[in-house]
């Protein structure tokens, strides 16, 4: 067998107690044999039937005993009736012996590879493991597994054991049960087999492993720990995103006669001249062109490769820091793993040591990785120490790419105890929504986890190869419903709705719901403040509590060249927006400037003032989202100044509104003013002259601050 096939025998209990779920174990199987026909159709796979009424294998004409196991389907390579035959399990009417089974499955492997190593060959034991096991003609039950397992070690074969046990299986004879565990045990210490145990479908669908991925390092040298102590390890993929199936073009003009056609659709590209459209430019005139702003600059192999960064392979630790330091969301990509050189034991004994420590420290390392010699980027990453508690695996870390600072990006959002009372729910309110992500919490406290990771597949995928099994077959099927195995995954769980009804109830009684008015696009602007009588300024000020103003949306259809008086908030919105030239956000903040100036200078007993203070407002977020706080601070004291020095009182109490104010560090990050001194330079309502002066002169002192006392 080939280095990079698989020989896999399936070795399933069809028992009296194993009845109820032969239907999703039947759909678990077949979806093996759908996978390996895709990703790997020279595979072979063999099954053993083991509870059986019949008896039909080899061992027993041979040597006697094994009886209640039959051999399905003797090792062939996958093909499409196999998973017609999987779809169909005989139910057995006696209980099973699995060690009986696995043993017959090794024969099986043992008869068709030899003792040969190459290739991979592995056993899928699926059972309860409730029924009694018989007990040996010399020694002990767990004297005969230790026999198998060292077998299984010689001749270089895998396990992987899945245990369906509903929570009624327990109670049938929990002495056998607690047996038949510590057997499974043993197996899991004395060999390479793994066991897992799954209580549902769901988790039975995600228990085994139905593709098989080889691991491959990406990185086999030194870790420089110091000039003076490096330690040889390996670097392997500990996890990868699991993705669709690259789909080729089929091309079916090929004569069906000929039986070596490959169908396989060859793309050739020409490349022609502008000049001359009919000129085909062969390779050697052709060159790379890298965009610079609007131009192309071309750059020649040979520059390219000049100036082409070009890094040592190495792994060198940059140093140690407290692992509450390193945010589980910093991670980015897949996890690798770092083990020591296999054999070598001087590196195992000085990783071991080094990731002991740092596990009681409470450490992690930041290193810097360069997989092969001239890779073009360097990553830096966290190793975590992975402390094995089995004496036959040694201590490994787990590596985790980090972002750079470019990486980053910094979301700034408000917080909600800025919104109005009349929008922040009550304490009765706030209870019942605590309820309610209470009862849909996945892992609730003392209780199993719903959906483990590990056992819990990707419903896409899963639906996916059905849905290609059945158009293999039938070209013009219609995608099936949805399997009620993955709709548990991808819908609330029914009955812990119907559980839990009267959270949902009282949930909805507290809650009002009213039909929210559909506003026009470029229309999420503030309300415009009225210059009236003081109740339609009253009147204003409720709207907009219990109305929350939306941020700006930028969606601009015309190009506007410059801030109106007109419309200017739409202009200097449709400005904003542009992004043909960077020029346009500069100056559509100057031209709201100067508009602002010109209504607050040119008033006539205050009749512009609220659209100064609406300019003013869409400035201020202008200037948030685009990351320019200090364009508005400048210009904000700038503005007070020149207020306090007309006397223009009135436009001072506009001014007295919570949404004017310096942009503080919070906002923008960008921004100088802490939230403190952003409140202290609310403007107030002057009195008289010599409230005048003093507010001034605290004006100015403000700015002093701001400007870095110049």
């Amino acid at each position: 067998m080939a280095r990079n096939k698989e020989a896999v025998v399936l070795v399933i209990d069809v028992g009296p107690s194993m009845h109820s779920v032969l239907p999703e174990i039947e759909k678990v199987c077949s979806l093996l044999i759908q996978k390996k026909l895709v990703f790997s159709r020279y595979d072979e796979v063999g099954f053993v039937l083991f509870g059986t009424a019949d008896t039909k294998n080899e061992l027993t004409e041979e040597v006697g005993g094994y009886e209640h196991v039959t051999v399905l389907r003797n090792i062939k390579v996958v093909d499409e009736d196999l998973v017609a035959a999987l779809q169909n399990l005989p139910r057995g009417n006696v209980p099973g012996d699995f060690l009986d089974a696995i043993v017959v499955g090794m024969d099986m492997l043992i008869k068709k590879f030899g003792q040969t190593n190459k290739g991979k060959k592995r056993l899928c034991l699926i059972t309860n493991a409730v029924s009694a096991i018989k007990d040996p003609f010399e020694g002990t039950k767990e004297d005969q597994v230790i026999t198998i397992a060292t077998q299984m070690t010689e001749q270089s074969m895998k396990m992987d054991c899945v245990i369906v046990r509903m929570k009624q299986d327990w109670e049938t004879n929990r002495r056998v049960v607690e047996e038949n565990d510590f057997l499974m045990s043993v197996f899991s210490n004395k060999s390479s087999s793994k066991v897992a145990y799954v209580e549902t479908p769901t988790s039975l669908l995600g228990a085994l492993r139905t593709r098989n991925v080889s691991p491959v390092t990406i990185y086999r040298g030194d870790f420089e720990v110091s000039a003076q102590l490096k330690i040889k390890v390996w670097v392997y993929k500990k996890t990868s995103e699991e993705k669709f199936p690259t789909l080729k073009k089929y091309s079916d003009k090929a004569p069906p006669t000929d039986k070596f056609a490959t169908h396989e659709i060859k793309v050739d590209y020409e490349y022609k001249s502008i000049e001359d459209p009919n000129k085909v430019v062969p390779p050697e005139q052709r060159i790379k062109g890298f965009q610079y702003g609007p131009q192309v600059v071309p750059i020649s192999p040979a520059e390219l490769e000049a100036v082409k960064f070009k890094p040592e392979k190495s792994v060198k630790l940059l140093g140690f820091t407290d692992a509450s330091n390193i945010m589980r969301h910093y991670y980015l990509k897949d996890v690798n793993i770092f083990i020591a050189e296999p054999g070598n034991k001087k590196a195992i004994l000085a990783l071991s040591a080094l990731a002991r420590a740092m596990k009681e420290m409470n450490k992690v390392a930041i290193v810097r990785c360069v997989w092969r010699q001239g890779q073009g980027n360097v990553v830096v990453g966290v190793l975590t120490p992975n402390v094995s508690d089995k004496d036959n695996t040694p201590d490994s870390f787990y590596f985790n790419i980090l972002p750079f600072a470019e990486d980053v990006r910094e979301f700034q959002f408000p917080s909600f105890s800025n919104l109005p009372s009349s929008m922040l729910p009550n304490e009765k309110q706030q209870d019942v929504a605590d309820k309610l992500v209470q009862m849909l919490d996945l892992a609730p406290p003392g209780k199993q986890e719903v959906l483990p990771p590990d056992f819990t597949p990707n419903p896409v995928l899963e639906r996916y190869y059905r849905y290609l099994d059945l158009k293999s077959k039938h070209p013009d099927a219609a995608v099936p419903p949805l399997d009620e195995t993955l709709r548990k995954i991808t819908e609330p769980d029914v009955e812990l709705l119907s559980r839990n009804k009267s959270i949902i109830e009282e949930l909805r009684r507290s809650f009002e719901l009213k039909d929210n008015p559909k506003l026009k696009k470029s229309a999420r602007r503030i309300k415009e403040r009225p210059s009236g009588s003081d109740e339609e300024r009253e009147q204003f000020n409720t709207d907009a509590d219990v109305k929350a103003i939306d941020s700006i949306e930028y969606s601009s259809k015309t190009k506007v060249e410059k801030v109106g008086d007109v419309n200017p908030v739409k202009d200097f919105e449709e400005m904003m927006s542009r992004r043909d030239n960077p020029k346009w956000i500069s100056k559509a903040i100057q031209d709201m400037k100067n508009r602002i100036f010109d209504l607050v200078e040119n008033s006539c007993e205050g009749d512009t003032f609220h659209k100064a203070l609406e300019c003013l407002v869409a400035l201020r977020k202008g200037c948030i989202l685009e990351q320019e706080p200090k364009q508005f601070n400048d210009f904000l004291c700038r503005l007070c100044k020149f207020c306090h020095e007309k006397d223009l009182r009135s436009f001072c109490q506009y001014l007295t509104s919570p949404e004017i104010t310096l942009i503080t560090k919070a906002e923008a990050p960008d921004s100088e003013i802490p939230e403190h001194e952003a409140r202290s330079f609310m403007v107030k309502p002057e009195l008289d002259s010599q409230s005048m002066k003093s507010e001034a002169k605290a004006e100015n002192d403000i700015m002093t601050i701001y400007l870095g006392g110049k």
